[in-house]
Order: structure tokens, then sequence, then C-alpha cells
């Protein structure tokens, strides 16, 4: 059982900008998977922080989390243009995510937002909204991956047709999420290769979530595409920082030396990104138990 005083010590990690951010993403992780309205609280309120990246994960856990608490928020988020561009799509991608119809109305609005990473989100919240009532509100059969995907994996299963429709930029967008999501699904070299192609097409969203999810499938066939991806400083910086992510996740040597190249990058969110990562890479190599271990570090500290 956890107590609302563990709930409020963890809160105080992840809202302190003294802590070290490796530290502040593992007590967010750990109130995501724990849950409820003292844990959103304590989320929230940390959307007041100079930190993109981690301003766009709280949106991504709040998302994860599926508590229709937390749209109020979330709505606060998408609506202010203070934000960075990350952090609004973030918050709209999460709206999609909980997939409550009663945002419907603000995400068609923000639809045709000027920032076109918020546009094209919100484009792909309604789609899966409109998917979710046409399918009796019932989410796609759960595949490998626990996440809450923006866009439902396609029914084909053809790695090469799959590749055909998720490279093909004349397709809707969320047509191409389905088969990216499909790809992820199937695993193995020849998605993983094939999802590495996606590096270099489409929009900068578009290329963000392939290396999101080829963090998800830890394949190191597309580390070489990843480490590339990273290195581009001309490259739109929430591209580089999924990249970033997705090589500590994969964590391989190779991964490592990227990472460790990319630590003092000029551009803050990759180079904070690679601070996670290098976490995230320690983790994925030792014997830790899980990753989210805010309760556990707090339970072991003497009082």
């Amino acid at each position: 059982m956890v107590t609302e005083q563990e709930v409020e010590a963890i809160g105080r990690t992840l809202a302190d900008p003294q802590q070290p951010l490796q530290a502040r993403f593992r007590a967010l992780f750990t109130l995501r998977g724990l849950g409820g309205p003292g844990a959103i609280a304590w989320i929230s309120r940390a959307f007041g922080d100079d930190s993109a990246l981690l301003k766009h994960e709280l949106a991504y856990c709040l998302g994860q989390m599926q508590d229709p608490r937390a749209i109020p928020v979330l709505l606060d988020v998408l609506r202010d243009t203070r934000q960075e561009p990350m952090v609004r799509h973030e918050a709209g991608e999460a709206l999609g995510a909980i997939g409550n119809p009663d945002v419907l109305e603000v995400l068609k609005q923000y639809s045709s937002d000027p920032v076109i990473e918020v546009a094209e989100t919100c484009q792909l919240a309604v789609r899966r909204l409109e998917w979710l009532q046409q399918h009796g509100g019932q989410p796609a059969a759960a595949g490998p991956y626990l996440s809450v995907d923006p866009a439902p994996p396609a029914e084909e299963r053809d790695v090469g047709r799959l590749r055909e429709v998720l490279l093909d930029e004349a397709r809707p967008l969320f047509d191409r999420y389905r088969a990216m999501f499909a790809l992820r699904d199937a695993g193995g070299e020849e998605a993983a290769l094939a999802l590495a192609e996606g590096l270099q097409c489409g929009s900068a969203l578009f290329r963000h979530e392939i290396g999101y999810v080829l963090g998800q499938l830890q394949h190191e066939a597309a580390v070489p595409q990843l480490t590339a991806t990273l290195a581009q400083r001309a490259e739109n910086p929430m591209v580089r920082h999924e990249c970033a992510e997705a090589l500590g996740a994969i964590a391989r040597p190779a991964c490592l030396a990227a990472l460790r190249a990319h630590a003092a990058d000029p551009e803050r969110v990759v180079r904070e990104s690679c601070e996670v990562a290098l976490d995230m890479y320690e983790y994925e190599t030792g014997s830790a138990f899980q990753y989210a271990d805010g309760l556990e570090q707090l339970r072991a500290t003497p009082s």
C-alpha cells in the first residue's frame, strides 16, 4: 500500500529543479505507475518547469495513465502558446490517448494550429477518437507493448506491404502511423530496418514517432540510423531527442558512444535526452528490477 506521504515525497522529487534530471524522470514514471489524483496533481504542478523535455514527458505520462482527471491540465497546456511545440504536441497526443470524446471539438480546433507538429498531432488524435467511436469505444487489442498509441496497428501483417504504406508520403498520416505500429508489433530485423528508413522521410512529427517506436522495439539493427539522425544538427530537436532515448533503450556499446558524444550538445533538449538515455542505458545493462524506482528508493532511505 502506498501512502499519501510517499506520493508527496516522490512528487517533491519530480517538482524540484535542483534534483538531477534522471531522478526526476524516475520519480515521474513512478507516479505514472501509482496513478490516482495525488499523482496527477504532482505531475500537473511540474508544467511550470523550464525543461521542455521534462514537460513533454509529463504530458506523455498523463496520456498513458488514461485518467480523465488529467484532461483539464492537458487542455491548458495545448492552448498555451508559450509552451514549447514539443510540449503542446504531447498534450494533444495525451488527450487522444485518454480517449474521451468530449475533447473532440478542441482537438479539431487545434488541427489547424500554425505550429505544424501541434496541428498534425491533433489531426491524429481526432482520427484515433473517431476510430474508437467506430469500434464501440474499445481500443485495439493489446499487442506486445503496453503503451497507448496514437493510432491502432494496421491489420496487415506482411512487412513489405507495411513498409510501402509507412514510406508513402501520399498516404494519410494516420494510415502511415498504423503501419508503423504494426511493424513495431511484428518485430525482427526486417521490421526494424523498414522503420529506420522512416527517419529519412515525412514530417518532423512522423520522424520523431519513428524514433520512439524504435526505442520500444529495441533492435540493434536500427542503431546506425538512430546514431546518424542524432548527429544531424540540422534535424528537428524533437526527432533527435527521440533518437537519443531510443539508443538508451537499445543499450548496446555503440549506443553508449553515440550518447556520450552528444552529452554536451548545444541543443538543450538533445543534451538532456542524452543524460536521461545514459541513465536508461545503465538500467537496461544493470540488475535493477525496474526503471521507475522512486518508491523503492524512498523506502530504502532511512527516515
